[in-house]
């Protein structure tokens, strides 16, 4: 089975070969990058991998800001795309853990019956209190999330997915395909969540706006979960706020992101299972040629930057207020006020390093 997971990338350095050797082992077997813009090796590192027959890197084709569309756009003509048996569109800070079968994409079709889609519910992986970069795998480093069924308040949560080839493809979104809009019920594609059951018929036919990206998580995630480290250190959070070019001089910083993934209140391990096989993957990865010089060259850029960036009186006030604050959205922060309930204290009050 042909599997190909596309993916945009900017200044993901420190974490490409994780996320490689992480889908390699659940069963990708073809990669295609689009970078643009990268001063800390990303597209370096592409560059060997492709060289040595691991990826295909491509510049980014935007020419505006909607890099990520116009790269999906874009990934229908290229052959590594055109030719595979399933497509996996995700983010380089996304991982599908997979609990069933031999946890593997294939064992993931198998077990929701061979559909032309499969949507997996995110689950967002907090900060925890994680201070300071370190170059380990990701996802042995961060364990607390949210109650994977509620989120924010709400019980609907977004997905990303997995398309079979012959999904009746109007066009690729970044967390769902859409197929047009006046194709006859019969010929609508075979559909289903992370376990097996078909997905709700509203989100199907993407008829309701708020939620084309989601769907109820409850009972969604018997097969798989995608795991979410949007946030991961603070150091790396740092980063990434600089890498979206944000200007923050002279006007507050909204912490509203970052408190929305880092409840802390559930655990889960699941995905360490993974762990011995992607790191003996990463060490392949690491042999080939040039590979783990462009690495550590990356780690070091990444630190760099995140010394910089601490050098500015506003980058300083950032990360103190991101070290403040609670581990609740604004909504439900509101809510245990009016109810006149204690906040979750911040993790750092108790968590180092």
């Amino acid at each position: 089975m042909r599997i190909t997971a596309v993916t945009c990338v900017k200044n993901e350095g420190p974490f490409l070969l994780e996320w490689i050797a992480f889908n390699r082992v659940i069963g990708v077997t073809d990669f295609l990058f689009y970078s643009n813009d990268c001063d800390d090796a990303t597209d370096r590192i592409l560059d060997k991998l492709q060289a040595a027959g691991v990826v295909t890197h491509l510049p980014n084709p935007a020419e505006g800001r909607n890099y990520q569309m116009e790269a999906l756009k874009d990934a229908r003509n290229q052959p590594v795309v055109a030719e595979a048996d399933w497509i996996w569109i995700a983010d380089v800070d996304e991982f599908l853990n997979i609990h069933v079968g031999d946890h593997t994409i294939p064992g993931l079709i198998a077990a929701c019956g061979d559909p032309q889609a499969i949507s997996v519910n995110f689950q967002f992986f907090a900060n925890a209190g994680v201070e300071d970069y370190v170059d380990r795998p990701v996802i042995s480093q961060f364990t607390r999330s949210h109650n994977p069924d509620i989120w924010c308040g709400e019980f609907a949560i977004e997905v990303k997915s997995l398309i079979r080839n012959d999904f009746p493809l109007q066009y690729y979104g970044a967390h769902r395909p859409f197929f047009k809009g006046k194709l006859p019920p019969k010929k609508r594609p075979s559909w289903t969540d992370g376990s097996g059951r078909k997905v709700p018929h509203k989100f199907l036919i993407a008829a309701n706006e708020r939620r084309i990206r989601k769907f109820p998580a409850a009972g969604a995630r018997d097969f798989a979960t995608l795991n979410h480290y949007a946030l991961r250190s603070l150091d790396s959070y740092l980063v990434k706020n600089d890498r979206g070019d944000v200007n923050r001089e002279h006007r507050a910083f909204d912490d509203s992101y970052w408190r929305e993934r880092n409840d802390v209140a559930h655990e889960d391990t699941s995905i360490h299972r993974y762990l011995p096989e992607v790191t003996a993957e990463m060490k392949r990865l690491m042999a080939l040629p040039g590979v783990a010089m462009l690495h550590v060259e990356a780690c070091a850029l990444h630190r760099a930057k995140r010394d910089a960036l601490l050098a500015k009186p506003e980058y300083q006030a950032m990360r103190q207020q991101l070290k403040e604050a609670g581990t609740v959205c604004a909504a439900e922060e509101a809510l245990l006020s009016m109810l006149g309930l204690p906040l979750p204290p911040s993790p750092y009050a108790e968590v180092k390093g």
